[in-house]
């Protein structure tokens, strides 16, 4: 959703959290609670990470 989003790019932008660690375990807990889809707004971003 939009608010968890931004609720974890101003963290990170403060510093109070690494932004893509953050990020990457609220997709994967959504993935392990059992979705089959994750659309979000952290794709292009995810995406990066995956295939770095």
């Amino acid at each position: 959703v939009s608010g968890e989003y931004s609720m974890v790019k101003a963290a990170a932008e403060k510093g109070w959290i690494d932004g893509d660690r953050v990020m990457m375990e609220t997709l994967l807990g959504m993935k392990r609670a059992g979705a089959d889809l994750i659309i979000t707004y952290h794709a292009k971003e995810a995406a990066r990470l995956l295939l770095s």
